[in-house]
Protein backbone atom coordinates (compact mmCIF):
# COMPACT_ATOMS: atom_id res chain seq x y z
CA UNK A 1 0.00 0.00 0.00
CA UNK A 2 1.29 3.74 -0.75
CA UNK A 3 2.30 5.31 2.06
CA UNK A 4 -0.18 8.54 1.36
CA UNK A 5 1.01 10.86 4.26
CA UNK A 6 4.75 10.52 2.99
CA UNK A 7 3.69 11.37 -0.47
CA UNK A 8 1.65 14.35 0.41
CA UNK A 9 4.56 15.59 2.54
CA UNK A 10 6.66 14.97 -0.46
CA UNK A 11 4.56 16.72 -3.05
CA UNK A 12 4.25 20.11 -1.32
CA UNK A 13 7.77 19.96 -0.66
CA UNK A 14 8.71 19.63 -4.25
CA UNK A 15 6.25 20.54 -6.21
CA UNK A 16 4.45 23.03 -4.39
CA UNK A 17 6.75 24.99 -1.82
CA UNK A 18 10.00 24.52 -4.29
CA UNK A 19 7.70 26.48 -6.88
CA UNK A 20 7.19 29.70 -4.66
CA UNK A 21 3.63 28.70 -2.58
CA UNK A 22 4.45 30.02 0.47
CA UNK A 23 1.29 30.53 2.39
CA UNK A 24 1.78 28.39 5.30
CA UNK A 25 -2.03 27.62 5.67
CA UNK A 26 -1.94 26.66 2.04
CA UNK A 27 0.99 24.46 2.28
CA UNK A 28 -0.20 22.89 5.51
CA UNK A 29 -4.28 22.38 3.66
CA UNK A 30 -2.43 20.25 0.93
CA UNK A 31 -0.65 18.92 3.58
CA UNK A 32 -3.32 17.61 5.11
CA UNK A 33 -6.03 16.58 2.45
CA UNK A 34 -5.75 13.08 1.42
CA UNK A 35 -5.85 13.83 -2.78
CA UNK A 36 -6.19 9.88 -3.42
CA UNK A 37 -9.58 9.66 -1.82
CA UNK A 38 -10.60 11.99 -4.40
CA UNK A 39 -9.70 9.76 -7.55
CA UNK A 40 -12.14 6.83 -9.11
CA UNK A 41 -9.60 4.54 -7.69
CA UNK A 42 -8.12 6.00 -4.28
CA UNK A 43 -4.92 3.39 -4.79
CA UNK A 44 -4.01 5.06 -8.05
CA UNK A 45 -0.19 5.36 -8.13
CA UNK A 46 -0.30 8.56 -9.59
CA UNK A 47 -2.09 10.17 -6.99
CA UNK A 48 0.60 13.18 -5.94
CA UNK A 49 2.05 13.38 -9.21
CA UNK A 50 2.23 17.10 -10.96
CA UNK A 51 -0.24 16.96 -13.48
CA UNK A 52 -4.53 16.66 -13.65
CA UNK A 53 -5.95 13.57 -13.97
CA UNK A 54 -9.38 11.99 -14.90
CA UNK A 55 -12.19 11.71 -13.17
CA UNK A 56 -14.76 10.51 -15.63
CA UNK A 57 -17.55 12.98 -17.34
CA UNK A 58 -14.09 14.28 -19.65
CA UNK A 59 -13.31 16.31 -16.22
CA UNK A 60 -10.21 16.05 -14.24
CA UNK A 61 -8.76 16.48 -10.68
CA UNK A 62 -6.60 19.46 -11.41
CA UNK A 63 -2.43 19.68 -10.99
CA UNK A 64 -1.81 19.75 -7.41
CA UNK A 65 0.82 23.06 -8.04
CA UNK A 66 -2.59 24.59 -9.73
CA UNK A 67 -4.96 24.38 -6.52
CA UNK A 68 -2.49 25.54 -4.24
CA UNK A 69 -1.43 28.53 -6.77
CA UNK A 70 -5.64 29.38 -7.42
CA UNK A 71 -5.97 29.24 -3.56
CA UNK A 72 -3.17 31.17 -2.55
CA UNK A 73 -4.57 33.82 -5.26
CA UNK A 74 -7.98 33.74 -2.99
CA UNK A 75 -5.60 34.95 -0.53
CA UNK A 76 -8.40 33.62 2.41
CA UNK A 77 -8.34 34.69 6.22
CA UNK A 78 -10.66 31.46 7.43
CA UNK A 79 -13.99 33.98 7.81
CA UNK A 80 -15.11 33.85 3.94
CA UNK A 81 -18.29 32.40 2.23
CA UNK A 82 -16.54 30.78 -1.05
CA UNK A 83 -18.63 29.78 -3.83
CA UNK A 84 -16.57 27.51 -6.27
CA UNK A 85 -17.14 27.02 -9.92
CA UNK A 86 -17.04 23.23 -10.96
CA UNK A 87 -16.60 20.95 -8.28
CA UNK A 88 -15.57 18.06 -10.20
CA UNK A 89 -13.74 15.50 -7.89
CA UNK A 90 -14.41 17.82 -4.76
CA UNK A 91 -10.45 17.96 -3.84
CA UNK A 92 -10.55 22.31 -3.97
CA UNK A 93 -13.39 22.14 -1.77
CA UNK A 94 -11.92 19.76 0.69
CA UNK A 95 -8.70 22.68 0.22
CA UNK A 96 -11.04 25.36 0.37
CA UNK A 97 -12.98 23.69 3.74
CA UNK A 98 -9.76 23.53 5.61
CA UNK A 99 -9.21 27.33 4.82
CA UNK A 100 -12.38 29.63 5.00
CA UNK A 101 -15.81 29.17 6.75
CA UNK A 102 -18.54 28.22 4.02
CA UNK A 103 -18.35 27.01 0.37
CA UNK A 104 -20.93 26.79 -2.00
CA UNK A 105 -19.88 24.64 -4.76
CA UNK A 106 -21.50 23.84 -8.38
CA UNK A 107 -21.68 21.01 -11.00
CA UNK A 108 -23.09 20.34 -13.70
CA UNK A 109 -22.25 16.79 -13.62
CA UNK A 110 -24.75 14.56 -11.26
CA UNK A 111 -22.25 11.82 -10.87
CA UNK A 112 -19.24 13.72 -10.18
CA UNK A 113 -21.55 15.66 -7.17
CA UNK A 114 -22.91 12.93 -5.72
CA UNK A 115 -18.87 10.86 -5.47
CA UNK A 116 -17.78 14.85 -4.37
CA UNK A 117 -20.07 14.97 -1.85
CA UNK A 118 -19.77 11.34 -0.38
CA UNK A 119 -15.96 12.15 -0.30
CA UNK A 120 -16.43 15.12 1.41
CA UNK A 121 -18.78 13.66 3.77
CA UNK A 122 -16.52 10.64 4.55
CA UNK A 123 -13.53 13.61 5.56
CA UNK A 124 -15.86 15.07 7.50
CA UNK A 125 -15.84 18.39 6.00
CA UNK A 126 -19.72 19.89 6.55
CA UNK A 127 -19.02 23.39 5.86
CA UNK A 128 -18.89 22.38 2.05
CA UNK A 129 -22.37 22.33 -0.28
CA UNK A 130 -22.32 20.92 -3.43
CA UNK A 131 -25.25 22.14 -5.82
CA UNK A 132 -25.59 20.42 -9.37
CA UNK A 133 -26.09 23.13 -11.84
CA UNK A 134 -24.80 25.99 -14.57
CA UNK A 135 -21.56 26.94 -12.26
CA UNK A 136 -21.94 30.23 -14.79
CA UNK A 137 -25.04 31.19 -13.09
CA UNK A 138 -23.66 31.45 -9.81
CA UNK A 139 -25.41 30.21 -6.95
CA UNK A 140 -27.68 34.02 -5.88
CA UNK A 141 -29.31 32.15 -2.84
CA UNK A 142 -26.24 31.98 -1.06
CA UNK A 143 -25.13 35.43 -1.88
CA UNK A 144 -23.13 37.78 -1.65
CA UNK A 145 -19.57 35.67 -1.54
CA UNK A 146 -16.31 37.03 -0.32
CA UNK A 147 -14.40 34.93 -3.38
CA UNK A 148 -15.50 33.07 -6.39
CA UNK A 149 -13.19 30.40 -7.61
CA UNK A 150 -13.60 28.84 -11.32
CA UNK A 151 -12.10 26.03 -12.00
CA UNK A 152 -12.87 25.61 -15.43
CA UNK A 153 -11.66 27.92 -18.59
CA UNK A 154 -14.17 30.81 -19.05
CA UNK A 155 -14.29 32.83 -22.04
CA UNK A 156 -15.51 35.97 -20.43
CA UNK A 157 -15.91 37.18 -16.57
CA UNK A 158 -19.18 35.97 -15.85
CA UNK A 159 -21.94 38.99 -15.37
CA UNK A 160 -23.76 36.46 -12.11
CA UNK A 161 -20.19 36.04 -10.94
CA UNK A 162 -19.87 39.94 -10.42
CA UNK A 163 -23.10 40.51 -9.56
CA UNK A 164 -22.84 37.57 -6.22
CA UNK A 165 -19.33 39.32 -4.90
CA UNK A 166 -19.30 41.15 -2.33
CA UNK A 167 -17.53 44.57 -2.51
CA UNK A 168 -13.65 43.61 -1.54
CA UNK A 169 -14.19 40.10 -2.51
CA UNK A 170 -11.83 38.84 -5.33
CA UNK A 171 -12.47 35.78 -8.42
CA UNK A 172 -9.48 33.80 -9.67
CA UNK A 173 -10.58 32.62 -12.84
CA UNK A 174 -9.02 30.77 -15.66
CA UNK A 175 -10.13 33.55 -18.66
CA UNK A 176 -9.11 32.50 -22.63
CA UNK A 177 -10.32 30.35 -25.24
CA UNK A 178 -10.78 26.76 -24.89
CA UNK A 179 -6.98 25.82 -25.93
CA UNK A 180 -4.96 28.07 -23.25
CA UNK A 181 -6.14 30.53 -20.53
CA UNK A 182 -4.78 33.35 -18.47
CA UNK A 183 -5.14 32.41 -14.78
CA UNK A 184 -6.62 35.78 -13.66
CA UNK A 185 -7.05 37.50 -10.53
CA UNK A 186 -10.45 39.98 -10.52
CA UNK A 187 -11.08 42.03 -7.57
CA UNK A 188 -14.04 44.26 -7.13
CA UNK A 189 -14.12 47.81 -5.95
CA UNK A 190 -17.20 49.06 -5.71
CA UNK A 191 -18.87 49.54 -9.29
CA UNK A 192 -14.68 49.04 -10.87
CA UNK A 193 -12.80 46.13 -11.45
CA UNK A 194 -9.51 45.23 -11.27
CA UNK A 195 -7.78 42.47 -13.30
CA UNK A 196 -4.40 40.92 -12.10
CA UNK A 197 -3.05 38.43 -14.86
CA UNK A 198 -0.83 35.59 -13.07
CA UNK A 199 -0.16 33.30 -15.51
CA UNK A 200 -0.92 30.81 -18.55
CA UNK A 201 -2.88 27.75 -18.11
CA UNK A 202 -4.93 25.00 -19.57
CA UNK A 203 -8.23 24.19 -17.88
CA UNK A 204 -11.32 21.75 -19.29
CA UNK A 205 -14.13 24.45 -20.51
CA UNK A 206 -16.90 25.91 -18.36
CA UNK A 207 -19.86 24.72 -20.29
CA UNK A 208 -23.20 27.16 -19.41
CA UNK A 209 -25.10 30.15 -20.12
CA UNK A 210 -22.06 32.06 -19.80
CA UNK A 211 -19.69 29.62 -21.18
CA UNK A 212 -18.97 27.23 -23.85
CA UNK A 213 -21.79 25.02 -25.73
CA UNK A 214 -21.35 21.63 -24.96
CA UNK A 215 -19.35 20.25 -27.82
Amino acid sequence: MPDHEAERKRMVEQQIRRRGISDPRVLAALEEVPRHRFLPDADDPAAYNDYPLPIGDGQTISQPYMVALMTECLDLNGDERVLEIGTGSGYQAAILAELSRRIISIERFPTLAEHARTVLAELGYHNVEVVVGDGSLGHPDAAPYDRVIVTAAAPELAAPWVEQLADGGRIVVPLGDRWGQRLTIVIKRGSKLDFQSVCGCVFVPLVGEHGWDRD
